[in-house]
């Protein structure tokens, strides 16, 4: 029995001597805060800023004037003018057919316009003297309009066999050789005028209401990957694509240099509309299939830690993103601060420490 009462007062002194250094142990360091160590982050402060409504679209290059030469009279090719690539002026002939036909014709009606002519010159002064009657000289006047519109006729043909530059442009490839046998329609040559481009695009026509000529455009192509070119909205097609919905648009260029007709075209469009909206740097949104989240920062009330700085999870809606920022629709507004890189390591509740407020580069 003895042996009993001395265990169990044993056992007694070893939990009463855990118990007293747990509390020793509790009170002596009671607010020291032995938690996790608090998560180094970088903040960033949601701004108000404005901006203008934009409209992204993509189209193709065309020149102002720009057309593909063909000739209208079959013939053979005797003469060639123009070289693939050449800069030419309006009305520089380019290419020539066998013209021996007409050019024996044209001197036929020559002849015959020169005859026809003095037959009414001399009849005409008969006239005046009463010395032929009125129909011979109605004759007369008709054989001299007969043979005028032949010539014309006969120079219209000849003048078929030439072709001219309509405008002043630079000539593409040359697609025949001299003695080649040519056809109406086929193509000779391109000429296209690069001084003055545009550019041709759709967009979804809901958006119809909102467009108007004179809207500024900016125009990237993937040869100049780095340059932005400037232009103007010039045209809206007066009806509406049946089988995509689509709204025709045309711009025209301010300055292209380098750029050519065909060409793939990314386009954005201000829609002059500015749009008050808060915006964050890109790396301060974290995005999930939950939807995206921003941790706002925010000072500890109560209990162990009072007066610290927490980070609390936020989801927010965004919207489209330029030059690294962010459009925050819904869920946050400007003036609050947020995590803007280290927030992989947070989570609710999570003690914070700020070693730079502003974006990391």
């Amino acid at each position: 029995m003895r042996a009993y009462l001395i265990a169990i007062g044993l056992l007694l002194v070893i939990f009463g001597s855990i118990a007293g250094y747990s509390y020793v142990q509790s009170a002596g360091h009671g607010g020291m805060g032995f938690g996790p160590p608090p998560v180094t982050i970088a903040a960033t402060v949601a701004e108000a800023d404005v901006w203008s409504a934009e409209l992204e679209a993509v189209g193709t290059l065309r020149a102002a004037r720009g057309v593909d030469l063909s000739v209208e009279e079959s013939g053979e090719v005797i003469d060639i003018a123009v070289s693939s690539g050449e800069r030419v002026e309006a009305g520089q002939l380019l290419l020539t057919l066998n013209d021996k036909v007409e050019r024996a014709s044209r001197e036929s009606q020559l002849a015959n316009l020169e005859l026809a002519r003095l037959v009414y010159n001399r009849e005409a002064e008969l006239l005046r003297q009463n010395s032929i009657s009125q129909s011979q000289y109605d004759r007369s006047k008709a054989d001299l309009d007969r043979a005028v519109a032949q010539l014309a006729e006969t120079e219209a043909r000849l003048e078929n066999t030439r072709i001219h530059a309509p405008f002043s442009g630079t000539v593409g490839i040359v697609q025949i050789k001299t003695g080649d046998y040519v056809e109406p329609g086929d193509e000779i040559t391109t000429l296209q005028d690069l001084t003055s481009l545009e550019v041709d695009f759709t967009v979804p026509a809901r958006h119809s209401p909102d467009l108007r000529p004179g809207l500024a455009i900016e125009m990237r192509v993937a040869a100049f990957p780095e340059k932005t070119f400037a232009g103007t909205l010039s045209a809206i097609d007066s009806r509406v694509d049946a089988g995509t919905r689509n709204l025709l648009l045309r711009a025209a260029l301010e300055a292209a240099p380098g750029l050519l007709p065909g060409m793939f075209a990314q386009l954005t469009i201000d829609l002059a509309k500015p749009t008050e909206l808060v915006t964050l740097p890109e790396t301060a949104v974290t995005y999930s299939l939950h939807g995206d989240i921003v941790f706002v920062i925010e000072e500890m009330k109560g209990g162990e830690g009072s007066g610290g700085l927490t980070a609390t999870p936020r989801v927010v809606r965004t919207g489209e993103t330029r030059e690294g920022r962010v459009a925050i629709l819904g869920g946050l507004e400007a003036g609050e601060r947020v995590a803007a890189y280290g927030q992989n390591k947070l989570y609710r509740g999570a003690r914070i420490a700020i070693v730079d407020s502003e974006p990391l580069q």
